[in-house]
């Protein structure tokens, strides 16, 4: 059964964390969620991965400060760099000893390179596979929100300005009402072709308990960060990208740098799926988690076999994903 519990940090944030399995398994899986959003949206990847392994794979799930059953947070800690700290307590805490798999969905991934970045040594001595899914490396370069340039910029003018409002409205949450209303544009946003009215619900849920302050404090950090230099130093790791070609927020281009920069990693491309491709696709976000599990767990690595434009691509993934 999960195991809930709390995770004190030095600042007095606490965390909600969820674990299942030993604490001496052979290989633990971290899942990190993306920004607005809590540790609920990987429920259909923990339930694989307790069918497929069973006791030899620990996994841990937990709410980033200021979303979630998280306590909220002071606003000069609402970055990236604060959330790979945070990573590092929860992997030490939960993880003590043995391999770990990192699986960073959008915030999550870069919330990932960050701890990469700013904790070189422990990423290297405890890490031993990665998956990012629909993530970047690139901040805001690629995201255009499928619109032309000049909408695209005022939108991020928009953004920029409200973000800056709702960052100073402390740990108040989203009108439930509000939320209600947003729904359309929350399936536009994050959602591809074809989406679960289920699925639309959890997010919206995810949404209304994220404080508005972590909702408009992380933009600025998300948008600036750029760590493809982080993931290219990282060497023969286990990995996988993925990303689905109607993302508006993180688009191909993004899963395509992070396969560029980090050799090893598997490039899956999902024809008709957005944002969310853990609720999307879950199978095929499922089979990436498992390969890179199953590679670990075997201890070794396959060469990488790389097409002619330099992108390895996984073409029995991409016939799943069809």
């Amino acid at each position: 059964m999960p195991e809930h519990q709390e995770l004190r940090l030095p600042d007095d944030v606490r965390l909600h964390v969820t674990a299942t399995g030993p604490v001496d398994a052979e290989v633990t899986v971290v899942l990190l969620h993306g920004w607005t959003l809590d540790g609920r949206s990987w429920h259909r990847q923990l339930a694989d991965l307790r069918e497929r392994f069973g006791d030899r794979v620990r996994t841990v799930a937990y709410d980033a400060r200021g979303h979630g059953r998280s306590s909220c947070l002071a606003l000069r800690d609402a970055t990236l760099a604060q959330l790979g700290d945070d990573l590092a307590a929860v992997v030490d805490a939960f993880a003590p000893s043995g391999p770990v798999v990192l699986v960073g969905h959008s915030m999550g991934g870069m919330t990932v390179m960050e701890y990469a970045h700013r904790h070189p040594d422990r990423f290297a001595a405890r890490t031993a596979g990665l998956v990012f899914v629909s993530t970047t490396a690139e901040g805001h370069t690629h995201t255009a929100y499928g619109l032309s340039p000049r909408i695209t910029r005022l939108i991020r003018l928009a953004e920029t300005t409200g973000a800056g409002v709702l960052a100073r409205c402390g740990g108040w949450r989203p009108p439930h009402a509000l939320l209600r209303a947003l729904r359309p544009s929350i399936r536009w946003m994050l959602f591809g072709d074809r989406c679960d009215a289920a699925d639309i619900r959890l997010v919206t849920s995810a949404v209304a308990r994220a404080t508005l302050r972590s909702i408009g404090g992380f933009r600025a950090s998300i948008g600036a960060q750029h760590r493809l230099e982080t993931l290219a130093a990282l060497g023969g790791l286990p990995a996988a990208a993925l990303v689905g070609d109607r993302d508006r927020l993180t688009p191909p281009p993004c899963a395509e740098s992070i396969a560029a920069a980090l050799p090893t990693a598997e490039l899956t491309v999902c024809p008709g799926a957005g944002h969310m491709l853990m609720m999307e696709r879950p199978d095929v976000v499922n089979a990436a988690v498992a390969g890179v599990v199953n590679r670990v767990l075997a201890g070794s690595a396959p060469p990488a076999t790389r097409s002619v434009d330099g992108r390895r691509r996984r073409s029995a993934a991409r016939r799943v994903a069809a």
